[in-house]
């Protein structure tokens, strides 16, 4: 069978009951989060990647540690899955009761100050929340995404994080989408997810990070230079299951004058904070240093 028609099998059978587990109260679906939660837990859902990956992150830790942090992952991360299915039917207003933001009038104040926004956030906590969360910035919310490698899939999340009136732009496209918003005056939030490895060919800037020589991606900081806009990390923190925390973290210095870099290493720490406190709100089942050897 081709990967085409594999891709397509696995979609049409798989959306219907995506579709039907959407319309559960939450409370129902996380009671099916504690069987997912059993079920990759038996199975050792991608259980080599995530152990390689905290070994290399943690190696101070034991491996009892690290294996406390595998299981608290996978709960959150069977948490995510459903937290993620209610957003086909949900109001965004019931997303908002459940995400606490501490200091709104940060981004209120720097879009009524002219500024256009670079949001930077990462796979921590519930990025799939955002869009609901900040509702009600007068500016239009954009997001920049590299599509999935099953086509039906990946319209089916577009089409989730379009829900509250997010527009999604590829990557490939930012650029140019920039300069249109330029030319019309129209103010914009461009959100980007700064955990993403670089492909291959954006291997340009590497760092530690949690103990790793890490290439890591510039597009927050082009993004914000090529639009002269404000940096602003935004931190979501889980408080407890399905709540969570938002604090806007403008960047302290000068987007356009300071040093090549200042920023991008500015919002590493920040995540890399973020994980060291609890480490298992993070997304450790993707291969994070794969491209390590290519730095010698």
């Amino acid at each position: 069978m081709q990967k085409k028609q594999q891709y397509a099998l696995g979609f049409y059978l798989g959306y219907p009951l995506l579709w039907l587990l959407g319309w559960l109260p939450l409370v129902v679906l996380y009671r099916l989060s504690d069987l997912f939660f059993l079920l990759v837990t038996a199975l050792g859902y991608r259980k080599k990647v995530i152990d390689k990956n905290l070994l290399m992150a943690f190696p101070e830790k034991s491996q009892k540690e690290r294996a406390t942090i595998r299981r608290r992952f996978y709960r959150h991360f069977a948490d995510l899955f459903v937290e993620t299915l209610i957003l086909q039917h949900r109001k965004a207003e019931k997303i908002r009761r459940r995400v606490e933001v501490e200091n709104f009038e940060v981004m209120e104040n720097l879009l009524a100050q002219g500024r256009d926004v670079v949001a930077v956030s990462a796979h921590y906590g519930n990025w799939e929340w955002v869009p609901a969360a900040s509702l009600g910035l007068q500016a239009l919310g954009t997001s920049v995404y590299r599509p999935l490698k099953n086509p039906y899939f990946d319209r089916f999340m577009l089409r989730l994080r379009s829900l509250y009136g997010s527009r999604n732009i590829p990557l490939k496209n930012v650029a140019r989408e920039i300069v249109g918003f330029k030319r019309q005056n129209q103010r914009f939030i461009l959100g980007l997810i700064s955990d993403q490895s670089p492909s291959k060919f954006e291997l340009h800037y590497w760092t530690t990070f949690l103990t790793q020589d890490t290439p890591v991606i510039l597009g927050p900081e082009k993004m914000a230079r090529l639009a002269k806009a404000k940096v602003v990390y935004w931190q979501m923190d889980k408080i407890k299951r399905g709540r969570y925390r938002m604090r806007f973290v403008p960047y302290p210095g000068d987007e356009a004058s300071d040093p090549e870099f200042a920023i991008t290493e500015w919002h590493v720490r920040l995540l890399e904070a973020q994980i060291q406190q609890h480490p298992e709100y993070w997304l450790w089942s993707h291969k994070r240093w794969k491209y390590q050897h290519l730095k010698k």
